[in-house]
């Protein structure tokens, strides 16, 4: 049975670790969401400086005393992936040297994520080099949301939580849909465990987009396979970068008669001129979480709408200062 998280935080009382207190620290990548998981809490953000020096180099100071404390350092790898990336090692190396006890990175979007295999000769696995950075910086533990690829948590020699934010989704979907004319369709055959997750846990079909090209300089082919005709299609993914994919998916999908469509993806990258093409299409709806702080373009699209994901990574900050278990939150 699904564990929704509940709207109510857990407050001060609960909040509390078995050795040393509990501090959370912000970079800059999305302080709202910083914000929203201190809120939750009951936990003021610890003061600290992340700013630039003439040339662009970060700096960092640690504001507050941190010795013996167990430190949560928020921060996303999103655009611009590489300034946010250096902020998190940096953040991580002067908790270190201020004799933090245990610091966990909490990386709602872990940037570097799709390229966790060798593409082509010569290429590199950039998400391994990027999980050795971290370790090597001096993170004990690293908590992230919806990887790209599950096998990445291998990449850490740390503990590593990969949290889902299904039951956000979950509870979002059941409270706007009529489920018995559902049907949840993975965007690529490489999402069908994740979307076959989402339709067991509303208990509604599933149905697959078969994407291919035949010979290069062709578009792409969108063949359907599962009968849609009739029902209100949800496409299910991690990450949303352009765009076309869904775009693409949606006509398809209308296209073999379904009713309409709408797109529940984790993170929101919608880079360029994405969010223009999301609100140009037949797309009913894309609801993305703020586990990347959205753009302008994002916010005044009218068919984005944006999911609130601080309580669940609140919850599971909460449960690892306790040692208590994080895996239920999801079973």
């Amino acid at each position: 049975m699904l564990n929704v998280v509940s709207t109510k935080p857990r407050g001060k009382a609960s909040m509390s670790a078995k050795n040393g207190s509990i501090k959370l620290v912000a970079g800059n990548s999305n302080p709202a969401l910083a914000q929203e998981i201190a809120a939750w809490l009951e936990l003021p953000l610890t003061k600290a400086s992340v700013r630039r020096f003439a040339d662009m180099e970060i700096f960092v100071e640690i504001q507050e005393n941190v010795r013996g404390s167990d430190v949560y350092i928020i921060q996303s790898t999103s655009f611009p992936t590489n300034d946010h990336l250096m902020e998190l090692l940096i953040i991580t190396d002067a908790l270190r040297r201020a004799s933090a006890r245990r610091i966990t990175a909490v990386i709602p979007y872990f940037g570097y994520a799709r390229q966790d295999r060798k593409s082509g000769s010569r290429t590199p696995i950039s998400a391994k080099l990027v999980a050795n950075l971290i370790t090597h910086a001096g993170a004990d533990r690293v908590m992230t949301l919806d990887l790209h690829a599950t096998q990445i948590q291998g990449f850490f020699d740390i503990p590593t939580d990969n949290l889902f934010a299904s039951p956000v989704m979950v509870r979002d979907i059941k409270e706007k849909f009529d489920l018995t004319k559902v049907m949840v369709v993975s965007p690529d055959v490489g999402g069908v465990v994740r979307a076959r997750g989402l339709a067991k846990r509303i208990n509604t079909p599933l149905a697959i987009i078969d994407k291919r090209r035949e010979r290069a300089g062709e578009s792409e082919v969108m063949n359907v396979i599962g009968e849609v005709e009739g029902f209100t299609c949800i496409l299910v993914d991690d990450i949303v970068d352009s765009g076309g994919t869904l775009v693409n998916a949606a006509d398809a999908l209308l296209a073999n008669g379904a009713k309409d469509v709408y797109a529940y993806i984790t993170h929101g990258v919608l880079s360029g001129g994405a969010a223009a093409r999301i609100a140009g299409s037949k797309l009913k709806e894309l609801v993305i979480t703020d586990s990347i702080q959205p753009t302008e373009a994002v916010r005044n699209a009218g068919n984005i709408r944006t999911l609130p994901i601080g309580s669940l990574i609140a919850e599971a900050i909460s449960r690892t200062a306790s040692e208590e278990s994080v895996s239920s939150l999801f079973d």
